[in-house]
């Protein structure tokens, strides 16, 4: 049983950053793992944010280009989400997940997310 489990959230400002961490486990698992970040606001669906595959590729929403990075630290087994220059829009739930791609449905293990909220 793979399990995933979110920290970091918060309250922040507009132009705040925020720093979520996804650890992975069992640890054995990490190496050979993509990662994606996903959220939902409240009366939206959930959607993607960032991704990273086992070897260190990156996918982004267009929404957070340049604003996010999604990181991996192997030695940790976990899986890092910077964000700046935060806005009210990224207010959400923040959920970790293992799996690849745009599509959230091809997305499984998922944490039990981490809330975060930006005032203006």
């Amino acid at each position: 049983q793979v399990r995933l489990v979110e920290s970091g959230g918060g309250s922040v400002q507009a132009g705040g950053s925020l720093r979520l961490s996804c650890e992975v486990s069992p640890g054995y698992m990490f190496s050979v793992t993509a990662v994606g970040w996903h959220r939902q606001a409240l009366g939206k669906q959930r959607e993607l944010v960032a991704a990273i595959s086992s070897g260190g590729r990156t996918n982004y929403a267009d929404s957070v280009k340049g604003r996010f990075t999604i990181s991996r630290d192997n030695a940790k087994n976990t899986v890092f989400l910077q964000m700046n220059s935060l806005k009210p829009e990224d207010t959400a739930v923040y959920y970790c997940a293992r799996g690849w791609g745009r599509e959230t449905r091809a997305y499984v293990d998922w944490g039990q997310g981490t809330q975060v909220t930006v005032s203006s």
